[in-house]
């Protein structure tokens, strides 16, 4: 899906100087680094702390290594201490599935098949709590990226996507000049693997979108063919509007189908960048064209398309803006906003999953009423089941609610008076 978010903080490439940034000062015009800092070989150390979900540095950091026994890192994790690694990195690897085997076995409550928002809210708390255990174990960055561990993977053009540009510091001798969670950088790397080889899109022919680190995936090919095979309210059509761009699938999609000026529009830097890439490799770009704005660009179009994230839920961190609307943020700002930025004869098509139904979290006459609210009338619907995997697998916690989710694309427009 399209996701509308704060734009995630992208760190500065100017280093601060280790001496200021232990003292919390930066240099002049930059924004503060956080700063992790912990005790080795007698004497204080401190580092950058690098977290793209917005976790805060452990106040407690312990330096471990290959004799660092599984139990006892666990222990360690639980209590809230993080552990600096200091051995080899395909042994950390091993330890981080080793705590997770760990917290999966851990008993869990029940959760009541009756209530799905229960259901699903003990869920959210469960991952959170696994994520902050596994969190724990924290591996060290030079200044250009590589991993000072034996046997380390070459991660330097992963954490370029995602950090931007290496900072030219030196390091001091014996100390990283960033620390990051291991967990967090496996998932870096592997979201620059998308990136590199790219999601093939039906919807587009089989051409591939590429997402940027930190801009949400369209694994989930439904919703893009639900926007391929509706049918637009003229021919041609001059202009419409994405909002919430994100990787720029949708644009593309649009541009792909005849539309002759598409206007995507996020608050994200990093999505701005990722849909003006797409559209050039699609080779659209003369009819594409990415914009800063929050929700709407200036002025009226006859097709305003928007996808925003399904889940009435709040984030508890920045990358899950894609998936966690708060309060309906985003979809209350589209519907109260579209009549106002539609000719007269347009639609609006609001790309939306009822999962959150099924969950307990909004139900169908909450949606309607929003429409009504906002001055709007149903005049289609299309409907297309998921394909993902998790519709499939009896095991996942809300299962029963993945299993009955539909993806609609509903076209609206301005209630008649």
């Amino acid at each position: 899906m399209n996701a509308h978010r704060p734009p995630a903080p992208h760190p500065a490439t100017a280093a601060v100087p280790r001496e200021a940034a232990l003292r919390g000062a930066t240099l002049p015009g930059a924004a503060p680094e956080p700063v992790l800092t912990w005790d080795e070989d007698g004497g204080p150390r401190f580092a950058r702390w690098r977290s793209e979900n917005g976790a805060t540095p452990p106040r407690r950091v312990t330096v471990a290594d290959d004799r660092m026994k599984a139990d006892a890192a666990y222990k360690l994790a639980c209590e809230g201490t993080a552990l600096l690694w200091r051995g080899d990195f395909h042994n950390a690897r091993q330890l981080l599935a080793a705590l997770a085997r760990r917290i999966d076995r851990r008993p869990r409550k029940p959760a009541p098949a009756d209530d799905p928002a229960r259901a699903f809210h003990l869920h959210r708390a469960a991952q959170s709590q696994r994520a902050r255990i596994l969190g724990m174990l924290l591996v060290p960055l030079d200044a250009d990226y590589g991993i000072p561990l034996h046997r380390a993977p070459d991660v330097r053009a992963a954490c370029t996507q995602a950090y931007g540009p290496a900072p030219a510091a030196r390091d001091e001798a014996g100390s990283p000049h960033s620390v990051v969670a291991l967990r967090e950088l496996l998932g870096l790397v592997g979201a620059y693997e998308w990136h590199r080889k790219g999601v093939e899109v039906p919807a587009l022919g089989g051409d591939r979108i590429h997402p940027d680190y930190g801009v949400f995936s369209p694994q989930r090919g439904e919703y893009v063919d639900l926007v391929a095979r509706a049918p637009l309210p003229a021919d041609p059509t001059e202009l419409a509007f994405d909002i919430g761009t994100g990787s720029g699938v949708l644009a593309a999609v649009l541009a792909r189908r005849g539309v002759r000026r598409v206007l995507g529009t996020d608050q994200d830097p990093r999505a701005l960048a990722c849909a003006r890439r797409n559209a050039e490799r699609l080779g659209v770009a003369d009819r594409v064209e990415a914009v800063a704005a929050d929700l709407f660009p200036a002025g009226r179009a006859p097709l305003v398309v928007c996808n925003p994230p399904w889940l009435p839920a709040k984030p508890t961190s920045s990358v899950e803006y894609a998936v966690y609307d708060p309060n309906s943020r985003m979809l209350r700002g589209f519907l109260a906003g579209l009549t106002d930025h539609l000719t007269p004869g347009g639609e609006g098509w609001l790309i939306l999953s009822d999962l959150a139904e099924h969950l307990g979290l909004r139900t169908r006459a909450d949606l309607l009423a929003l429409f009504e609210a906002a001055g709007l009338t149903v005049l289609d619907r299309l409907d297309v089941a998921p394909r993902h995997a998790k519709v499939r697998d009896a095991t996942d916690p809300l299962h029963a609610a993945r299993a009955a989710e539909v993806t609609s694309l509903w076209r609206l427009g301005p209630a008649k008076s």
